[in-house]
């Protein structure tokens, strides 16, 4: 008997010390965005950091949103596929819907400074049990008799995110 529906969050934090080439061109990428987008909010280069630019001028909070147009073309990439996540076979199977860019710190004079999330939200998942630290779950759009399910272990940075009883 299924438990509800449930959506999912992965936060995946990128910074220097990301060693997969997406991620690295993800962080080059977006360091690049943040350091043209932040000079509209820092006309007179007084400051260097975000948290000095967006404490200086809260509008400089709408910068995610700003930055995020460098990772879509990234994103495109993965397929609707949160990277990470694996099922206990050891394949991707969790499908995003969609997602929340967030710069968590940077710098514009080091790129070993630049930190960034993409918070990933998967498509509706129907649960069916917790097994230990384990998640039963199935694609909520299945209709078959025979429903498909994943079986995967909780990890650091995903959580879930909604949940509703049917």
């Amino acid at each position: 008997m299924p438990k509800g529906t449930i959506i999912l969050c992965y936060r995946k934090v990128i910074d220097a010390n990301s060693i997969k080439a997406w991620e690295k061109m993800v962080l080059e990428d977006t360091f690049l965005e943040f350091k043209m987008q932040a000079q509209f909010y820092n006309q007179e280069k007084k400051y260097n950091t975000f948290s000095e630019i967006l404490r200086n001028d809260p509008k400089a909070e709408k910068l995610h949103f700003l930055v995020s147009a460098a990772v879509t073309g990234y994103l495109q990439q993965l397929n609707e596929t949160i990277p990470d996540v694996l099922n206990n076979l050891g394949k991707h199977f969790l499908k995003f819907e969609n997602f929340r860019f967030e710069i968590i710190n940077s710098d514009i004079r080091d790129i070993t400074k630049h930190q960034v999330a993409i918070n990933f939200f998967s498509k509706p998942l129907t649960w069916h049990d917790t097994i230990d630290n384990y998640l039963l779950v199935s694609d909520k759009s299945q209709t078959e008799k025979d429903i498909l399910t994943s079986l995967f272990q909780l990890q650091p940075y995903l959580s879930i995110y909604s949940l509703s009883y049917e």
